[in-house]
């Protein structure tokens, strides 16, 4: 699962708000909660927040397979109440 907590904390080390997103980047909010929610978001979205922040794609986002694996379980036992 790809999930966003780098973000913040680059964003925090950047002095980069999320209303300063919005307000000077024109970043969506809709974007915004996507992250929060760590769901899905476009390669265009990532890119624009490495342009913004001046880093590369592990300084806000992360790859772990762990939560793959808590993820497909939580489904898999959410099936078996249906």
């Amino acid at each position: 699962m790809i999930h966003y907590g780098p973000l913040w904390d680059t964003m925090k080390k950047k002095g980069i708000t999320q209303y300063k997103l919005i307000k000077e980047y024109g970043f969506s909010t809709g974007q915004l909660s996507r992250l929060r929610a760590n769901e899905n978001v476009s390669t265009n979205t990532l890119n624009y927040l490495c342009e913004i922040l001046d880093c590369q794609l592990e300084d806000i986002a992360c790859y772990s397979k762990e939560d793959i694996t808590k993820n497909n379980k939580k489904l898999k036992e959410k099936e078996a109440e249906d």
